[in-house]
Parts: structure tokens; C-alpha cells; sequence
């Protein structure tokens, strides 16, 4: 590895703004804000909207919402698929 040209890594602490867990990790970011860690250490604090602990993919509350009932809108204006008989073996 090429010396002098990596950005410095330090342990920082990121915290979700919408379930408030903290994870300490390293991180090349720094902050002017400091938290207090389990350990007695004092860190750069770094604030997210969405970690691992609020995303829908990661916490497996994801949903598929059809708000306007868009495969009803397209079947409507352009025909269903199912059971035209298109795509099957005669």
C-alpha cells in the first residue's frame, strides 16, 4: 500500500435519528459532536436518518404499497395477460 496518500481512520460512533442505536465502527468522517461510549471513551458522533436498524430491507417491515391500484389501472387501459391464451402451447 502507497504511504501518505489514505485518509486517516479513527473510531467514531453513528447514531440512527429514528431508533437512536449507536454502532461504534472506524470511519475517515469526524465531527464536532462527542458521545460518551460504554468504554469511558469520548467519540466523534456522527447522526444518520437510516442505519441497518430503521431500514425496511434490514428489519424486514418493507412493503409493496399500491396506493392507486396500478396493475388494476394497466390491466383496464391495456388488457389482462391472464388467460388470453398469449404465451401458451396450442
Amino acid at each position: 500500500m502507497k504511504s501518505g496518500i489514505h485518509p486517516e481512520t479513527r473510531p467514531v460512533v453513528f447514531r440512527d435519528t429514528a431508533t437512536g442505536d449507536a454502532f461504534l465502527t472506524h470511519s475517515t468522517l469526524d465531527s464536532d459532536k462527542r458521545i460518551e461510549w460504554e468504554d469511558g471513551a469520548t467519540y466523534p458522533l456522527i447522526d444518520v436518518e437510516i442505519s441497518s436498524a430503521s431500514h425496511p430491507f434490514y428489519t424486514g417491515k418493507g412493503r409493496v404499497v399500491d396506493t392507486e391500484g396500478r396493475v388494476e389501472r394497466f390491466e383496464r387501459k391495456y388488457g389482462s395477460y391472464r388467460g388470453s391464451g398469449r404465451g401458451e402451447n396450442a
